[in-house]
């Protein structure tokens, strides 16, 4: 039996990077997958394709999770759709980085906007299901930047750390009515936008790594499929690093 049998998840910003890994591990492992994405049809669509091939039921929405009223119509549209909600996977992200003294008003806002007030629209939206259930697993991206911080992303950094205190306060309120909540904290990962760093940066970084490489969406995905299974029934208000070791 595969580990999310029958589940159906929410993720957001699925069709790169590590939402997209995510995507293909919970479709791997039995779970019907509805995603989010904000621009790219085309990508979508291949995704859809991709995820349905391993026999579950997949849809993409063109939802801008940043927004209150969007993140509702979204649930109510995955409802309808596919009767039930028992995963949300909180990873829309963007970066705007620049030294403090050069960032601008609307650069911190929106990374604000997009990375933390995303998680409160989109937690606040599936709440309603996850309590007449009696049950869920609700799981947020932040980075090892927003346990550590980072020169040039205040921002971003400012954003992620907020994802932390909101899902252990989440994990407080709901846990009465068993729904978990955790985050996991990806360090270095090699995506489409790493690929477009010099190579001595990527060194430099995977150098101070104590696995000495950088990590996989799929390394990222796999924490989520432990986190949204029953195996970590247990778990919740954790914050698991998946970042080689960089900050032991």
């Amino acid at each position: 039996m595969k580990l999310l049998d029958g589940k159906t998840a929410i993720i957001t910003g699925a069709t790169r990077g590590i939402g997209r890994g995510v995507a293909l591990a919970f479709a791997e492992q039995g779970s019907n997958v509805a995603f989010t994405y904000s621009s790219s049809v085309e990508a979508a669509n291949r995704l859809e394709q991709e995820l349905e091939a391993h026999g579950v039921k997949a849809k993409g929405y063109q939802s801008n999770a940043a927004e209150y009223a969007a993140a509702e119509q979204l649930v109510t549209d995955v409802l309808a759709d596919f009767g039930n909600i028992d995963i949300l996977i909180n990873n829309a992200g963007v970066t705007k980085d620049n030294l403090l003294m050069r960032m601008s008003e609307e650069d911190f806002d929106l990374v604000i906007d997009v990375n933390l007030k995303s998680v409160f629209n989109m937690t606040k939206a599936v709440q309603r299901t996850m309590l007449k259930n009696r049950k869920g697993s609700i799981i947020n991206m932040s980075s090892v930047v927003g346990v550590k911080g980072n020169a040039g992303q205040a921002n971003y950094a400012a954003s992620k750390a907020g994802v932390i205190g909101f899902s252990k306060s989440i994990a407080l309120e709901l846990g009465s009515r068993n729904i978990r909540c955790n985050v996991i904290a990806p360090g270095f990962i090699e995506t489409e936008m790493t690929a477009k760093l010099p190579e001595d940066v990527v060194k430099g970084w995977t150098d101070a790594i104590p696995l000495k490489r950088g990590g996989t969406p799929e390394d990222v995905a796999n924490a989520c499929v432990f986190l949204a299974s029953d195996m970590s029934a247990y778990i919740s208000g954790q914050v698991i690093n998946v970042d080689g070791g960089m900050l032991t």
